[in-house]
């Protein structure tokens, strides 16, 4: 009777064999590879949470802002534009307009071929400007119009205070081609008028070719009048003035009479503030709530990945405490109070109530991440927070080069692993393929035996 022998791979059983010999340490090694990878992007979503964070506050309470805003608005809102910073005093200022400052703008008749080379001076708001034009030239020595215009917006200084460019006009009656060179001042007002002259100082006439001027807008400094057109007159060479504490204001038009200018609270703009950090604060409280959640497993709900991290959870709460000062006003005063959670929220008919009593009060308890020092809430929240997001020093730069190390490791053991699984597997492969090939004899021998002492021959 002939051997039955079970039919199986060698490669496969191999393959089976060696994967079961280092399948314990694979697991422990995944789970810390796992591990790793989740504590990485985790500390990305913490320096993501509490960066933003440090941005909002900055856009809120850096250099020249606050979360008090005021308002300046013309009565006539074509006249112009106004701005009124936190200090500005509130009060209904008018203005009589009577001319806005002009940009000087010249142009000079050239040809083709005017034989402009040599050195040329362009002056504007006491700026003198060489410009070389044979340097410029790309053939014969002379530079053409479109030549001499570049030569002068790429000379050192000149972007500052003008602009040169080309119109072409036609032909003159000896068919040459002719152009204006035209020159813009950058800056308005009589003291930046621009010209071209052939000497540094002192002014002196412009050079040939350039002989024929026009002067296309004149050089204006703007003049206002306060209170009518009889009031104290104001002249400078800009169209913004700065003539009131923490205003600003930029005419774009003329008046034939006055036009009033209100500065005072902007409720709307204070409360859009307020909201602003207030929003910015939930979200970055969210995540660092969320990575430091402790779970329910009896609810099947996942801890963060950082559940039994106390620094994680330190920061978490220290959030909270800065929130709360020792002495003086609180945020409670202004509207802003936070939950059992530590979420904070608004209440606009406080935080309108409490600016009407004391408008400074707000900005001085926040003060300012962007101050030397910093001051207030805001100081406080941002220099705790440079402890985590800095650099240099921070904890998630070295919480971060710390899982780098471990990530390195790991990738070494997965490959010391992957050497044992591959020895494991070729062993196991050859002795199956010999195993395989042992009983395939023995299956022939016992056939052949069968063959000879079977009793059924004929």
């Amino acid at each position: 009777m002939a051997i039955s022998t079970p039919t199986y791979d060698p490669a496969s059983t191999a393959a089976a064999l060696a994967e079961k010999y280092i399948s314990g340490q694979q697991q422990l090694l995944t789970a810390k590879t796992n591990r790793a990878s989740a504590t990485e992007k985790a500390l990305s979503e913490l320096r993501n949470a509490l960066s933003g964070f440090q941005t909002a506050l900055s856009g809120l309470t850096g250099t020249n802002k606050t979360l008090f805003a005021q308002s300046a608005l013309f009565g006539d809102t074509t006249v112009g534009t106004a701005t009124a910073t936190s200090t500005a005093a509130a009060g209904t200022y008018s203005f009589h307009v009577a001319r806005l400052a002009t940009a000087h703008q010249v142009s000079y008749s050239l040809i083709e071929n005017s034989g402009a080379n040599g050195t040329v001076y362009v002056k504007a708001g006491g700026t003198s400007i060489e410009v070389d034009l044979s340097a410029a030239a790309t053939s014969d020595g002379q530079a053409t119009p479109r030549e001499i215009a570049a030569a002068i917006n790429a000379a050192p200084g000149a972007s500052a205070v003008v602009t040169a460019s080309v119109i072409s006009t036609g032909v003159n009656v000896d068919g040459k081609n002719t152009y204006e060179l035209v020159l813009t001042a950058k800056n308005t007002g009589v003291a930046n008028a621009v010209s071209i002259e052939s000497a540094a100082a002192p002014p002196s006439a412009p050079p040939a070719p350039f002989t024929t001027i026009s002067e296309l807008v004149p050089a204006d400094d703007a003049l206002i009048h306060i209170g009518s057109a009889g009031g104290t007159p104001i002249e400078q060479a800009s169209n913004t003035f700065n003539v009131i504490d923490g205003v600003t204001m930029t005419f774009t038009k003329t008046t034939s009479t006055a036009v009033t200018l209100a500065v005072g609270a902007d409720t709307g703009k204070t409360r859009d503030n307020v909201q602003a950090f207030v929003d910015a604060y939930n979200k970055m409280k969210a995540v660092v709530d969320a990575l430091a959640a402790s779970g329910d497993p009896s609810k099947g709900i996942a801890g963060g990945a950082f559940a039994g991290d106390s620094g994680v959870r330190s920061l978490r709460d220290r959030l909270v405490s800065l929130l709360r000062p020792v002495s003086g006003d609180n945020l409670a005063a202004y509207g802003i109070t936070a939950n059992r959670q530590g979420t904070l929220s608004l209440n606009t008919t406080r935080l309108n109530k409490a600016l009407a009593e004391n408008p400074t009060g707000l900005d001085t308890l926040i003060g300012s991440s962007s101050a030397t020092p910093a001051t207030g809430l805001a100081g406080a929240l941002d220099t705790y927070l440079n402890t985590w997001t800095s650099s240099s020093k921070g904890q998630i730069n070295s919480r971060k080069d710390a899982v780098s190390k471990l990530q390195i490791e790991m990738t070494a053991r997965q490959e010391t692993l992957d050497k044992q699984y591959n020895a494991a597997y070729q062993r196991y492969l050859m002795q199956f393929t010999q195993l395989q090939a042992l009983q395939s004899q023995m299956s022939n021998n016992s056939s052949m035996f069968d063959a000879l002492f079977s009793s059924d021959k004929d």
